[in-house]
């Protein structure tokens, strides 16, 4: 009797991830893993564009500050969803472990 070998599950997707380098690009990306880096990525723009802002009024080169509210009310929205979106998966993952064979 001949066995077969199980070939290995080949993902449906492979795009690499814009602006990473060659450590983050080599394994083959997913849909899901694409969201989060996406969610991450995006807090840490909003984050530095906070942080940026924060400089520019305190050296006196911004006239509105209702843009830095405007930019820490984009950096904490971000982050919560993020933290959601992790909470979710977690919660995901429980319901998996939780089924039984």
């Amino acid at each position: 009797m001949e066995f077969t070998p199980i070939q290995s599950i080949a993902p449906l997707w492979s795009t690499p991830v814009e602006g990473a380098d060659a450590a983050q690009s080599a394994p083959a990306g997913t849909l899901f893993a694409d969201v989060f880096r996406q969610a991450i990525q995006n807090v840490r723009e909003t984050n530095q564009e906070q942080v940026n802002l924060e400089y520019q009024l305190s050296v006196g080169l911004i006239d509105n500050p209702a843009e830095l509210n405007l930019a820490i009310s984009k950096a904490t929205t971000s982050a919560l969803l993020l933290m959601e979106m992790r909470n979710k998966a977690l919660d995901a993952y429980n319901e998996l472990m939780r089924i039984s064979l």
